[in-house]
C-alpha cells in the first residue's frame, strides 16, 4: 500500500470521505479488476482533498501492482453481455461523429479498448480505429477480430504527435494511477482540435449524494473519482477546451441486470432472476441511466 499526493493539485491536505472496507494487508486480487466483477462497497479508504475537492483512494496498491491485475486479468462473462454493450456504444459514438463530421480519413484511439467492441463499431462507421489495452487476455481477443489494438499502456504504444482525430476512453479514467500525466499524452496524441471523449463515474451527481457509503461505484478497482468540476479542471489543466459533459447511461439485458444484484441480496437476486426466466425475457436490453454516468467532451487547443 501506498499513499499519493492529489493528482490534481498536488496537495497532501485531505479529509476522509468513507473508510476503507478491504483488508488493508492483503495483495490485489486479479478477479477484483474485471470489468464484470461484483465487488461493490469493497474498497480502500476514500479521501477528499480540501485544496481541490479530487476525490481519491488513499492509500492504495502502487501503479505496478495495478498494471499487474490489469495485464492478466480474464473476464468471460464481459462477451456474454455484448448486445448491451453494442446499443450503449452505438448511441456513444453518435454526439462524436456529429462534433467531428465524416469520419472518413480520420484516426480513431479508443483507450483501454477491453474486447474492442467499440472499434468494431466505430470501423463499420468508416474510422481508422486503433485502440490499446493493457489485459492479454482483451487485447488478443481483438487481434483475433482483426482489430488494430497494442497490448500495453497508453504511453507504452508511443504513437506519434498529432496522430489522432479522436480518442475515446470509456470507463476508464478512474483506474488510472496518475490520470492527469495520461490526460497529457491524450493531448500530445491528437491534432490541434482534435475531440477527447471521457466517459466516467460522477461523485457528485444527485444519485451519488444520495447514496453515500453505498453508491455501488465505490469499488476496489476505482481509485479516482472526478465530479463534473473536478475532470473539466483536469483537462483544462493539460491543455483542453471542455465543449460539454453530459449523463449517458448504457443498455444492458435483463439477464445481465438481474446477475448483479447478487452482491446486494441473494435472495432478491433469486426472485429476480426467476421472474425474467419465466417470462422468457432475459435478452431483452433496457436503458439504466441514474445519471451518475458522465460523458466529458473536449478538444485541444492549440
Amino acid at each position: 500500500m501506498e499513499y499519493v499526493v492529489c493528482n490534481l493539485c498536488g496537495s497532501s491536505d485531505y479529509e476522509l470521505l468513507y473508510p476503507g472496507t478491504l483488508d488493508g494487508h492483503r495483495h490485489p486480487q486479479v478477479e477484483a479488476y474485471r470489468c464484470t466483477n461484483f465487488g461493490y462497497g469493497k474498497h480502500h479508504p476514500i479521501v477528499r482533498c480540501r485544496r481541490c475537492d479530487l476525490v481519491y483512494a488513499n492509500p492504495r496498491y502502487s501503479a505496478d501492482e495495478l498494471l499487474d491485475e490489469y495485464e492478466a486479468v480474464e473476464d468471460p462473462l464481459y462477451e456474454q453481455e455484448r448486445q448491451g454493450r453494442v446499443l450503449t456504444f452505438v448511441r456513444h459514438l453518435r454526439p462524436i461523429e456529429r462534433m467531428v463530421g465524416d469520419p472518413h480519413d480520420k484516426r480513431l484511439l479508443d483507450v483501454g479498448c477491453y474486447t474492442g467492441v467499440f472499434l468494431e463499431i466505430a470501423e463499420a462507421h468508416g474510422w481508422e480505429a486503433y485502440g490499446v489495452e493493457p489485459s492479454q487476455w482483451a487485447a488478443g481477443l481483438c487481434r483475433q477480430r482483426g482489430l488494430c489494438v497494442h497490448t500495453g499502456t497508453l504511453e507504452e504504444a508511443g504513437f506519434p504527435d498529432g496522430f489522432f482525430d479522436v480518442a475515446t476512453s470509456w470507463d476508464v479514467i478512474e483506474h488510472l494511477t496518475d490520470p492527469l500525466d495520461h490526460l497529457r499524452e491524450v493531448h500530445r496524441i491528437l491534432k490541434p482540435g482534435g475531440l477527447v471523449a471521457i466517459h466516467t463515474i460522477d461523485i457528485q451527481t444527485p444519485f451519488a449524494r444520495l447514496m453515500g457509503p453505498r453508491w455501488p461505484w465505490l469499488m476496489e478497482m476505482h481509485i479516482y473519482y472526478f465530479s463534473r468540476r473536478t475532470l473539466a479542471v483536469m483537462l483544462q489543466q493539460v491543455g483542453f477546451e471542455v465543449i460539454r459533459a453530459e449523463a449517458q447511461g448504457r443498455y444492458q439485458r435483463l439477464s445481465y441486470l438481474v446477475s448483479r444484484l447478487q452482491a446486494e441480496s441473494t435472495w432478491l437476486y433469486r426472485i429476480a432472476d426467476w421472474l425474467v426466466r419465466r417470462l422468457g425475457i432475459e435478452a431483452v436490453a433496457v436503458p439504466i441511466n441514474l445519471g451518475d454516468l458522465v460523458t466529458t467532451y473536449a478538444r485541444k487547443i492549440g
